[in-house]
């Protein structure tokens, strides 16, 4: 493995207690800015398991990925460490990019991309994993992996459909076509747009604007918009019914109604 035990993600959580509100927040950095982030197996294996021990954790709120480098936030896979893969190599590094987005995929709270500079084929994946995905002016977006003979492989042929449509997606994909960041807000790549060099501030304050929440609420809330995208109308309808009534019966309900009705700032129980 060419990067060793090299550290290349790092995790910084911190406690959110605004007037009786707990709770964790997590900033999970990308941080190989030689290789601008690009993903070698070492990099997805550390990324996999640092979002796998987010999941577990019940107190957490909201995270932020982000870069440690203004120039990129991630340029997709390691193509330099890929050159001279044997098949068998290839195959085995495929499971750990697939373990990878599917930790990313599996985080119960919503996940807010910061993103700067370079965001391209896994990068914009990275990114299109999440919830949320925030950019400053400098950011460039794109899929290009059809242009090195592969195609997108961490999601994004499922994942850029359902932000902007199939037939949008299908020509930025098909043509490798890189979009500026005004470009990509506009087509909907991107939620929102601030100016150069404030986007992880800009990011972490939806975090905290989040984590305000019923984290009851907003776990389930997040529940029903992934397993509601992929199936017809009457079904989604059904999985929105068990969420609400995962969280209309819960003691977050009973301190958000009671909140409202003292005129204070709930102090959600949390997770049972």
């Amino acid at each position: 493995m060419a990067d060793g035990a090299a550290q290349m993600i790092s995790v910084e959580r911190s406690a959110r207690n605004a007037a009786g509100a707990g709770g964790m927040l997590a900033h999970v950095v990308l941080d190989r800015p030689e290789a601008l982030n690009a993903i070698s197996t070492a990099f997805a294996q550390q990324l996999g398991d640092a979002f796998t021990e987010l999941a577990r954790d019940d107190a957490l709120r909201a995270v932020v990925l982000s870069s440690s480098s203004s120039r990129a936030f991630c340029v997709g896979a390691d193509l330099k460490e890929r050159n001279g893969f044997t098949d068998a190599e290839l195959r085995a590094q495929r499971v750990v990019f697939r373990r990878m987005a599917a930790a990313l995929l599996a985080v119960p709270v919503p996940v807010v991309a910061a993103v700067a500079g370079y965001a391209l084929g896994g990068g914009l994946e990275l990114a299109l994993l999440g919830d949320v995905v925030v950019a400053d002016t400098t950011a460039v977006v794109g899929l290009p992996e059809v242009s090195v003979g592969v195609l997108p492989g961490l999601g994004g042929t499922q994942l850029l459909p359902r932000r902007i449509g199939p037939g949008r997606a299908a020509e930025l994909i098909y043509t490798a076509r890189r979009l500026d960041a005004e470009q990509a807000t506009a087509l909907g790549v991107v939620d929102r747009l601030v100016p150069a060099g404030e986007v992880v501030e800009a990011a972490l304050a939806i975090a905290d604007e989040i984590a305000r929440n019923s984290p009851v609420a907003v776990r389930n809330a997040k529940r029903a918009i992934r397993h509601g995208a992929g199936v017809d109308l009457a079904a989604a309808l059904d999985v929105e019914d068990g969420a609400w009534r995962a969280t209309a019966f819960s003691a977050d309900r009973s301190e958000g109604v009671q909140a409202f009705a003292e005129k204070r700032t709930p102090r959600w129980p949390g997770l049972p």
